[in-house]
């Protein structure tokens, strides 16, 4: 009866595939490294410049593209989804997408 109760519990997350977490560590990884070698602002910098200029938005997470040098920062306010570009290196916004 334990058994069953632990697979029910726990099964799905045995039978989760590794690799579905690697591109998210990878992009950590790189912000972190980006950030210690002084190349990159760090994300709570960069959210500390952009969050308050997106009133009446919920803030949802930030994506990194270490390869451009650019946080993709991701808003909801009034059902819409908004993509903020930010420079990783200066914080300066590039450009917003709706």
């Amino acid at each position: 009866m334990r058994i069953l109760l632990f697979l029910a519990a726990f099964g799905p997350a045995l039978l989760a595939s590794p690799g579905d977490a690697r591109p998210r560590e990878r992009e950590q990884m790189s912000a972190w490294k980006g950030t210690q070698e002084g190349r990159f602002l760090s994300l709570r910098t960069i959210e500390g410049l952009i969050v308050p200029r997106m009133r009446g938005a919920d803030y949802l997470g930030p994506e990194l593209d270490a390869g451009s040098g650019r946080y993709r920062l991701k808003f909801m306010r009034a059902g819409e989804v908004i993509w903020v570009d930010v420079d990783a290196r200066t914080g300066a916004v590039l450009g917003q997408s709706r």
